[in-house]
């Protein structure tokens, strides 16, 4: 079983209507010392389609699949149950083959999808419009920055220490090209968010403040004041949810005052896949929309009075003048925002809401057990469904040490944060609906072992 189709009589007529001897005819405008003169070194030559499926499924039975053991691994990608419609429904060749509409108006079905998606996040993070998604939470913050800067004309954005270390890092990597100012914090463990030190930090050169809800390390913060504080300086308030589940059980972001929120729409509808593809989510206040990159689905009427859709904005520079685009990074990824949309729609208001309050009660009754382990200390009194505990020991090691037995144990905040000496003992624990007693009881005992 070859890859290539081919055979040599047919690579032969290809070469003779286009004047070509050979193959390496191809290449002589390549110079020869740039040109390979045999196999690479430690790659190994071609083999057959049976024998390439075998060695990847030996690497692929390396990995801790989240499935295979009691897990609790969290911050900013979690493990929810998909129902198993989602991906029927996804994969519908409708859908599968059409959901980058380069002529939209022709994909009606795609359109519609995208105008419900949106009208679900706007509501869920309750704001007054979203787009039609876009690459993934962390890019979503940097837009959300990048947006600020044009609103305010100002440069200066102040990142909470609750913000996850990720998107920082993204912000960061950005922001050389960009000239934009970004200032940041590192998390401490305590009980409360840092919202009095982010309003300190308010000044009028600030564009906006960045503050995760909730934060890397569970706490919720009551953004009210925040807000309040940002607009007294002309600034803006960017709120990012990585959680987006959380929201079934707390005020969303947009009813204390963001005016804008973007966020990791994963643990809805899209599975973990080892780290993507995801989606991400943004939505912010009307007066602002013109600002807001990606893809804007609208709905309309056609010229018979029907209803219809059109893509109402599209800001990325494949569409419009480059210098007139306010995006490059992705315009959507409208595949994964409709699994999100389909598991949203299959669970309705009332089961996003039990969903939620499953995972809390959950997350209550395991922090409530770690806390009766000796050497574990809970840092995070208020929470959802992620709460941060303080072991008498290094975290990291620990967490290898239980994940070499089969438990994934939650994150280390030495793993977030490397070389931060009040940090390292630190540990993030996640329980959703799919963490069961026996897993819980299972940690414990892992972590009774590891202290003693």
């Amino acid at each position: 079983m070859r890859y290539l189709p081919l055979t040599e009589a047919d690579r032969s007529a290809m070469l003779g209507v286009i004047g070509a001897k050979s193959i390496d005819d191809l290449f002589v405008d390549v110079p020869a010392e740039a040109r390979l003169s045999g196999p690479i070194a430690g790659l190994p030559l071609h083999a057959s389609e049976l024998a390439v499926e075998r060695h990847m499924t030996r690497l692929a039975a390396k990995n801790l699949s989240a499935g295979a053991a009691p897990f609790f691994l969290g911050c900013g990608a979690y493990r929810h149950h998909v129902p198993a419609s989602v991906d029927h429904i996804i994969q519908r060749g409708e859908f599968l083959t059409s959901y980058t509409p380069y002529q939209p108006e022709i994909a009606q079905g795609t359109l519609q999808v995208m105008f419900e998606f949106q009208s679900q996040i706007a509501r869920l993070l309750g704001c007054d419009v979203a787009n039609a998604s876009m690459y993934d939470g962390s890019t979503a913050c940097w837009e959300a920055i990048t947006m600020a800067r044009r609103v305010t004309k100002r440069a200066k954005a102040i990142l909470s220490g609750g913000l996850h270390p990720h998107y920082v890092s993204v912000a960061n990597t950005m922001a050389k090209y960009t000239g934009d100012q970004l200032v940041t914090s590192l998390p401490t463990l305590s009980p409360t968010p840092d919202t009095d030190d982010l309003i300190a930090q308010i000044d009028d050169d600030t564009s906006c403040v960045v503050v995760q809800y909730p934060d890397i390390l569970g706490r919720i913060a009551d953004l009210s004041k925040l807000a309040e504080a940002a607009h007294a300086k002309k600034a803006l308030l960017i709120a990012v949810v990585t959680e987006p589940v959380a929201l079934g059980a707390i005020k969303s972001p947009g009813e204390m005052g963001a005016d804008i929120v973007v966020g990791e729409g994963q643990s809805l509808g899209v599975g973990l896949q080892f780290g993507g593809p995801y989606v991400g989510l943004f939505a912010c206040s009307e007066k602002l929309v013109r600002q807001m990159p990606g893809r804007l689905c609208g709905q309309t009427v056609d010229a018979e009075g029907k209803r219809g859709f059109v893509l109402t904005l599209s800001t990325r520079e494949q569409h419009i003048r480059r210098e007139k685009a306010t995006s490059n990074i992705c315009t959507s990824s409208v595949l994964c925002a409709l699994a999100m949309s389909v598991h949203m729609t299959l669970l309705g208001e009332k089961g996003l809401r039990d969903l939620a309050a499953i995972n809390h009660a959950g997350a209550s009754a395991a922090a409530d057990r770690l806390a009766q382990v000796k050497g574990v200390d809970l840092i995070t009194p208020t929470f959802f469904n992620e709460f941060t505990v303080k072991l008498s020991k290094e975290a990291r090691p620990i967490v290898r040490a239980l994940a070499d037995k089969g438990i994934l144990a939650g994150v280390s905040l030495g793993r977030l944060y490397p070389g931060i000496a009040d940090l390292e003992n630190g540990l993030v624990v996640a329980v959703t609906e799919t963490t069961t007693q026996e897993d819980v009881e299972t940690l414990a005992s892992a972590l009774e072992e590891a202290l003693a």
